[in-house]
């Protein structure tokens, strides 16, 4: 973990704000790459991933957007009324599950909300490269949207395409947009579920190839957990065998016994938990495996994914 001092706290838009982070001794970041995270220790003892959204060239600070979610489990609400100048936290190296593809020819951007953090980041990086693309950043209203004015006065502001829910003539026309698909043109999507669902469709609709679609998920959809059954895990390197209960996850148990597997998100969504499946069907409810990754069954995330068989045995 690295202990950083929050230097900066700035409102972007309507419950967001943004910190930036230097390190408590002075000394430069970790390196991080376009699309990166980190893991934030939060005042209320949670831990919650961020994408950095500065220049990904700057060592001596990392700068993180934060919206004040009305659905929040804790981690914004905490970072908006207990984080000021000042504070300090605990910060992960940074990760990134979410990087640009080099051998893109056109890159296509799309933020919603929120989302734009990655993406500005990713804008910034692709410019300063030379490379062609484009960015499309939607919001409910133009209060709502973070960092316009950081894109409005950018040496790529000619490619920013802004689209508010309340100004109609904006709307974005995903089909029109991604009518041109190509092996070396990429998509890149980051923002509420719908909106992304919305993008990723289009996109397929349009023959785009699954190899060229590229998202990061902030949270994961609830899942419907009343049907939920009863398993059994078993782990491989002793032999024992653990009972799941359906109101209990794989990690959780696991931990009860003694048993720890890192976790981070506990939504899926980021990998940290990732464990081999050496025998039994999971029921993948992960947004981290592909499609195709979760067919083969030889992998799951146990923060949140269950069991199709009456066993899993898994490679810990």
């Amino acid at each position: 973990m690295i202990e950083v001092v929050v230097t900066c706290r700035n409102d972007e838009a309507l419950d967001i704000c943004s910190y930036e982070l230097t390190s408590v001794d002075g000394t430069p970041l970790p390196a991080f790459s376009a699309g990166s995270h980190i893991d934030v220790h939060v005042p209320d003892g949670l831990l919650r991933q961020y994408s950095l959204c500065n220049h990904p060239k700057e060592r001596h600070r990392y700068l993180i957007g934060v919206l004040k979610d009305p659905a929040t489990r804790g981690g914004s609400r905490s970072l908006h009324e207990q984080v000021q100048v000042g504070t300090r936290l605990s910060i992960s190296e940074p990760r990134n599950l979410f990087p640009l593809a080099p051998q893109a020819r056109r890159s296509l951007l799309f933020a919603g909300g929120i989302g734009i953090t990655p993406i500005l980041c990713m804008a910034e990086h692709l410019a300063e490269a030379g490379a062609d693309f484009e960015l499309h950043y939607c919001a409910r209203a133009s209060e709502r949207a973070a960092f316009v004015q950081r894109l409005e006065a950018s040496a790529f502001a000619e490619r920013v395409f802004l689209h508010f829910d309340t100004q109609p003539h904006t709307a974005l026309n995903a089909a029109e947009v991604l009518a041109a698909p190509a092996a070396d043109v990429h998509l890149y999507v980051c923002g509420p579920g719908g909106f992304m669902q919305h993008v990723l469709d289009s996109a397929r609709a349009q023959g785009w190839q699954e190899d060229c679609l590229h998202r990061e998920y902030f949270s994961a959809p609830t899942v419907d957990a009343s049907v939920d059954g009863a398993f059994s895990v078993q782990v491989a390197s002793s032999g024992e065998v653990f009972d799941i209960p359906a109101d209990k996850s794989v990690v959780q148990v696991l931990q009860s016994h003694g048993i720890e597997i890192a976790v981070s998100c506990e939504q899926g969504i980021c990998g940290t938990c990732l464990t081999r499946v050496l025998d039994g069907i999971p029921e993948h409810r992960d947004l981290f495996l592909t499609e195709q990754e979760q067919a083969l069954n030889d992998q799951f995330t146990p923060c949140c994914s269950r069991a199709k068989s009456a066993r899993l045995v898994l490679d810990i």
